[in-house]
Protein backbone atom coordinates (compact mmCIF):
# COMPACT_ATOMS: atom_id res chain seq x y z
CA UNK A 1 0.00 0.00 0.00
CA UNK A 2 1.42 3.38 -0.92
CA UNK A 3 0.65 6.74 0.58
CA UNK A 4 -1.33 7.55 -2.56
CA UNK A 5 -3.86 4.87 -1.64
CA UNK A 6 -5.48 7.29 0.84
CA UNK A 7 -8.82 7.13 -0.98
CA UNK A 8 -8.99 3.38 -0.34
CA UNK A 9 -8.88 3.85 3.44
CA UNK A 10 -12.14 3.79 5.39
CA UNK A 11 -13.20 6.88 7.35
CA UNK A 12 -11.23 7.63 10.48
CA UNK A 13 -12.79 6.36 13.71
CA UNK A 14 -10.86 8.74 15.96
CA UNK A 15 -8.57 11.76 15.67
CA UNK A 16 -4.78 11.91 15.39
CA UNK A 17 -4.48 13.58 18.82
CA UNK A 18 -5.71 10.30 20.39
CA UNK A 19 -3.14 8.17 18.55
CA UNK A 20 -0.48 8.08 21.27
CA UNK A 21 -1.81 9.00 24.72
CA UNK A 22 -0.23 6.75 27.35
CA UNK A 23 2.62 8.49 29.16
CA UNK A 24 5.00 5.54 28.70
CA UNK A 25 4.31 5.49 24.95
CA UNK A 26 4.73 9.27 24.64
CA UNK A 27 8.16 8.96 26.30
CA UNK A 28 9.13 6.18 23.87
CA UNK A 29 8.09 8.28 20.86
CA UNK A 30 9.99 11.34 22.14
CA UNK A 31 13.08 9.16 22.72
CA UNK A 32 12.86 7.73 19.20
CA UNK A 33 12.13 4.22 20.51
CA UNK A 34 8.57 4.02 19.15
CA UNK A 35 7.81 4.82 15.51
CA UNK A 36 4.50 2.97 15.10
CA UNK A 37 1.30 2.32 17.00
CA UNK A 38 -1.49 -0.14 16.38
CA UNK A 39 -5.14 0.66 17.06
CA UNK A 40 -8.41 -1.14 16.47
CA UNK A 41 -9.57 1.88 14.46
CA UNK A 42 -8.05 4.35 12.05
CA UNK A 43 -6.85 7.44 13.91
CA UNK A 44 -4.93 9.31 11.20
CA UNK A 45 -4.39 9.84 7.51
CA UNK A 46 -0.91 9.72 5.98
CA UNK A 47 0.56 13.21 6.16
CA UNK A 48 -1.32 14.21 9.32
CA UNK A 49 0.68 15.75 12.13
CA UNK A 50 0.67 14.45 15.71
CA UNK A 51 2.02 16.80 18.40
CA UNK A 52 3.51 15.37 21.60
CA UNK A 53 4.89 17.74 24.24
CA UNK A 54 5.41 20.41 21.60
CA UNK A 55 7.23 18.12 19.14
CA UNK A 56 5.65 17.23 15.82
CA UNK A 57 5.53 13.81 14.16
CA UNK A 58 4.17 13.13 10.70
CA UNK A 59 2.11 10.00 9.99
CA UNK A 60 4.02 8.28 7.19
CA UNK A 61 1.89 5.17 6.58
CA UNK A 62 -1.47 3.76 7.64
CA UNK A 63 -2.37 0.17 6.82
CA UNK A 64 -4.25 -2.83 8.12
CA UNK A 65 -2.45 -5.85 9.58
CA UNK A 66 -3.55 -9.01 11.40
CA UNK A 67 -2.06 -9.79 14.80
CA UNK A 68 -0.77 -13.06 13.35
CA UNK A 69 1.34 -11.09 10.85
CA UNK A 70 3.25 -9.23 13.58
CA UNK A 71 7.03 -9.68 13.48
CA UNK A 72 9.71 -8.85 16.04
CA UNK A 73 10.63 -5.93 13.75
CA UNK A 74 7.05 -4.63 14.10
CA UNK A 75 7.36 -5.00 17.88
CA UNK A 76 10.61 -2.98 17.80
CA UNK A 77 8.77 -0.13 16.00
CA UNK A 78 6.22 -0.29 18.83
CA UNK A 79 9.06 0.09 21.37
CA UNK A 80 9.30 -3.55 22.51
CA UNK A 81 11.99 -6.23 22.17
CA UNK A 82 9.77 -8.84 20.52
CA UNK A 83 6.19 -9.81 19.67
CA UNK A 84 5.64 -11.65 22.96
CA UNK A 85 6.64 -8.57 25.01
CA UNK A 86 4.32 -6.39 22.89
CA UNK A 87 1.48 -8.93 23.23
CA UNK A 88 1.82 -9.05 27.05
CA UNK A 89 1.77 -5.25 27.21
CA UNK A 90 -1.40 -5.02 25.09
CA UNK A 91 -3.15 -7.73 27.10
CA UNK A 92 -2.24 -5.97 30.36
CA UNK A 93 -3.79 -2.73 29.04
CA UNK A 94 -6.92 -4.51 27.75
CA UNK A 95 -7.83 -7.21 30.31
CA UNK A 96 -10.00 -9.93 28.85
CA UNK A 97 -9.13 -9.06 25.26
CA UNK A 98 -8.43 -12.18 23.24
CA UNK A 99 -5.24 -12.20 21.15
CA UNK A 100 -6.53 -13.67 17.91
CA UNK A 101 -4.08 -14.11 15.00
CA UNK A 102 -6.83 -13.20 12.51
CA UNK A 103 -7.84 -10.01 14.38
CA UNK A 104 -7.01 -6.97 12.25
CA UNK A 105 -5.60 -3.70 13.56
CA UNK A 106 -4.63 -0.40 11.96
CA UNK A 107 -0.91 0.32 11.91
CA UNK A 108 0.11 3.99 12.05
CA UNK A 109 3.81 4.59 11.31
CA UNK A 110 5.24 8.02 12.05
CA UNK A 111 8.48 9.97 12.15
CA UNK A 112 9.67 13.30 13.60
CA UNK A 113 8.94 16.38 11.50
CA UNK A 114 12.32 17.80 10.49
CA UNK A 115 12.50 21.42 11.56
Amino acid sequence: MTQNDNQTLPPKSCSVDRLVTMEEDVKKVLAGEKTATRRNGRYADPGEIMTLEGRQFVVDKVYSQSLGELTDEDAHREGFNNVEEYKQSILSIHPGMPWLPQMRVWVHEFSPVQE
